[in-house]
């Protein structure tokens, strides 16, 4: 089922996942269910945090579509922007991406709402 990107923006609960918006350009080299190895271009849009999996969606440049990876599967990951190589505790790190994520939607939220409501106040 195709994500709305919309959702994707945004922190949600969805059954049984915590879906928390992550945003980066990433490389990674994957290992599927079968045990073949690929590299993949993700624009990444969501972390999804459930049980006992987290997965790490988004688009897919090279197949154009929307796809999940399983973290526990992600052998290394490069921000293509930054050139970052990660090749341990990937897990731990696109939680820290996720979060950073969280906290500049949120204080870019935050500052909207002040300047959308400044100018109504009376003296």
């Amino acid at each position: 089922m195709p994500v709305d990107r919309r959702d994707s923006f945004i922190e949600r609960q969805d059954g049984a996942w915590r879906v928390l918006p992550i945003e980066g350009r990433f490389e990674l080299v994957y290992e599927d269910g079968n045990g073949a190895w690929s590299v993949r271009r993700l624009q990444a849009h969501e972390l999804k945090i459930g049980p006992g999996r987290v997965l790490v969606g988004g688009t897919d440049r090279d197949r154009d579509g929307y796809r999940g990876f399983r973290a526990d599967r992600i052998h290394r990951l490069t921000d293509r922007d930054t050139g970052e190589r990660v090749e341990r505790n990937i897990l731990d790190w696109l939680t820290r991406r996720a979060e950073g994520t969280r906290r500049a939607r949120s204080r870019a939220e935050a500052g909207a709402s002040r300047r959308g409501t400044g100018g109504s106040r009376a003296a």
